[in-house]
């Protein structure tokens, strides 16, 4: 197999490959988080030991702090291709949505139509469809109940003047799709509807480049993107500065402070420029492809290194009769994000498959709603195998094989 990354020099980037604990343990849980970059780590460790104080102050060693963290601002926006002032770090994706979901109720008014999925994880459904309450209509773009695909062609009958926005996931943490986020963006805009994207089991796999997905909010979890355990919310700043403020009356006008009002550990916040360092590497272990922005390069190197490592699995998969794949066969269409619908139960399956030296995991994954609508119990689950451009040749067939044996 060709593959366009050097796995042993991306490799290299991960303290965890070295770990004794982790020796020859193959990991296929990366969905849940992944392991964290070198740069990263080196980020953090200085922080906590130089900076560990209160940012922005009068004194050298506060005004460099702060400093290290706006750094992060700027290097996450410019690897998201969006300026810093997007840029919004809370403690997690779903904390986000809650906090999100709360100003835009202050926000919307009864009448007022918004459209859900259920494909999400019910991070970036379940806060929306609390404004029910509110007087606010929720309507909901249905998947597919064989394959769990979400046609954006079912969303045109939703979308009326009454609708303010539609969210919806860039990629399903169970049916591993890409969702066309332009496409359903502009379908939105043509409305005058905002468009909210849950990139958390998008992102590990390439930052997009928001200015081409044109949404207007897009959220994702630094700890999934080989970073602390933070979630990232990008914003537009318009739309930020008109959502009602969710902090202390008194930070109103910071917009850092307005949308998230437990702000998350300084030294995280600082560590995550370490992301955007990574993907520079990424980018310089691909090599030159005539794009001269590296975050775009180590997109399409990390994509395409994904794809060919799903080939052999996915043909193996689709080889087995006994086997419920949900979600598209064809790698090109979907993120390494791999669900199957087996007889026993999923975490059942994933402790067989420890005994293979893979970790994996089973169950619902907070995809509740899109397990029912499949015709799963979501107390039984699925299994899921999910892995990223740093996953070698080596663990996929140690897998195949793992699979091979339990699933006869």
């Amino acid at each position: 197999m060709s593959l366009p990354l050097d796995t042993a020099k991306i490799r290299a980037r991960f303290p965890a490959f070295d770990h004794p604990d982790l020796k020859g343990q193959a990991f296929f849980e990366n969905a849940g988080g992944s392991y964290t970059s070198q740069h990263v780590l080196e980020k953090l460790d200085h922080y906590y030991r130089a900076h560990k104080l209160q940012p922005y102050g009068a004194y050298k060693a506060s005004i460099e702090a702060g400093e290290e963290m706006d750094l992060a601002f700027a290097r996450i926006g410019a690897a998201l291709g969006v300026d810093a002032d997007w840029i919004h770090f809370g403690p997690s994706t779903s904390a986000n949505t809650y906090i999100l979901g709360k100003a835009f109720g202050e926000w919307l008014k009864p009448g007022d139509a918004i459209v859900v999925t259920n494909q999400d994880h019910e991070a970036n459904t379940g806060a929306w469809r609390k404004l029910e309450k509110l007087g606010i209509e929720v309507r909901e773009l249905q998947v597919d109940p064989q394959t769990g695909h979400l046609s954006d062609d079912k969303l045109d009958p939703l979308l009326d003047e009454k609708v303010r926005f539609v969210a919806f996931p860039h990629c399903s943490n169970i049916v591993g799709e890409i969702n066309p986020v332009a496409e359903i963006t502009a379908r939105a805009h043509a409305v005058d509807a905002l468009s909210i994207v849950d990139g958390v089991s998008y992102a590990p796999h390439g930052l997009p480049d928001l200015s081409a997905l044109g949404c207007d909010i897009y959220m994702f979890s630094a700890y999934k993107t080989y970073g602390p355990h933070q979630g990232i919310m990008a914003i537009r700043p318009g739309l930020a500065a008109q959502l009602p403020n969710q902090g202390h009356f008194f930070n109103d006008a910071k917009p850092r402070y307005r949308l998230t009002p437990a702000g998350p550990d300084h030294a995280q916040i600082a560590a995550t420029a370490g992301i955007a360092e990574y993907l520079e590497t990424v980018a310089e272990i691909a090599g030159p492809d005539g794009d001269s922005n590296p975050f775009r390069r180590a997109h399409t190197a990390m994509r395409n290194q994904e794809i060919a490592l799903m080939q052999p699995l996915m043909q193996w998969l689709s080889a087995r009769n006994n086997i419920r794949l949900i979600g598209p066969v064809d790698p090109a269409k979907r993120a390494p994000t791999i669900s199957l619908a087996l007889d026993i139960p999923g975490l059942d399956m994933a402790k067989r498959l420890a005994r293979h030296n893979i970790m994996a995991g089973g169950g619902h994954f907070y995809a509740y709603r899109l397990l029912e609508a499949l015709g799963i119990d979501p107390d039984h689950g699925v299994l899921r195998l999910s892995f990223t451009h740093y996953t070698s040749e080596a663990e996929i067939s140690q897998l195949i094989a793992a699979l091979d044996a339990e699933l006869k």
